[in-house]
């Protein structure tokens, strides 16, 4: 903080296990991760290079440098690990993650069918090499999973070893716990929250409005993710109730007037 101000809340300190803000890079170059990481470092938690773009990011080692060097941790979208085990290339895929020093994986089944018996296979057998996310919620919109079944895929899931489960949103928020128009799911993720431990969940919530709704809903430490270099400062603003959407948050209710 560079001046104090009374009436924000308590942020989790970095390593944080509740409250982690995961950030969505899509092609930032050499130069923007390292002005990124200048201005951003402290409020990003990790760092996901999204879906395949690890494949064909120009001076990887590089970039996965930056970040490492700055103690962001770094992974590869869940949709890099899907393309390899759709071509049965499993064993490459740990060599891959082996090659460029990566201590953490996500696993997902959003664009591919997946039995889910051989997800939980895939968990256990990826937790013995490195810290594993794992992603609940279809990106097809056509596909509608019960609350029952979403719940039930996140808790076998944590307990199979992942760290975190990834509420899935994809980048766009209008899929999994959001509508198409962006709108929150309420009664699918009101049963989530009755049966899953929170602090194991990140929420996929690119859009502004989707991040104060769970800021409101769980707090300031709350886990979210898919957020946008360019707006990890600005969602801390929501988290602290710096911004308009969440500024009465913490207030006490004689201070909560908007005319003075």
């Amino acid at each position: 903080m560079n001046f104090d101000l009374n009436h924000l809340p308590i942020r989790n300190p970095k390593p944080r296990e509740k409250g982690i803000t995961m950030v969505m890079d899509k092609g930032l170059s050499i130069r923007e991760t390292e002005d990124f990481v200048s201005m951003c470092g402290e409020y990003a938690d990790i760092v996901k290079l999204g879906f395949g773009t690890a494949m064909i990011t120009p001076n990887l080692e590089t970039k996965l440098k930056v970040y490492t060097d700055a103690g962001i941790p770094v992974y590869f979208g869940g949709t890099l690990f899907e393309a390899f085990i759709i071509r049965n290339r499993f064993e490459d895929y740990i060599r891959l993650l082996e090659k460029y020093k990566l201590k953490h994986a996500e696993i997902s089944d959003g664009s591919i069918t997946l039995n889910h018996n051989i997800k939980l296979d895939y968990i256990q057998k990826l937790s013995k090499y490195v810290t594993v996310i794992s992603e609940v919620g279809s990106k097809d919109e056509g596909i509608i999973i019960h609350p029952n079944i979403w719940i039930e895929m996140i808790n076998s899931e944590l307990e199979a070893g992942v760290w975190k489960v990834i509420a899935e949103a994809r980048e766009s928020g209008t899929i999994g716990i959001f509508r198409p128009n962006g709108k929150a799911k309420a009664m699918l993720i009101n049963r989530i929250i009755q049966k899953v431990d929170t602090s194991k969940v990140i929420w996929e919530t690119p859009q502004k409005a989707q991040q104060a709704h769970f800021i409101k809903l769980l707090g300031a430490n709350v886990n979210l993710g898919n957020i946008a270099p360019n707006e990890v400062i600005p969602l801390e603003t929501l988290r602290l109730g710096l911004r308009s959407d969440t500024f009465f948050e913490y207030l006490p209710e004689e201070l909560k007037q908007t005319t003075i």
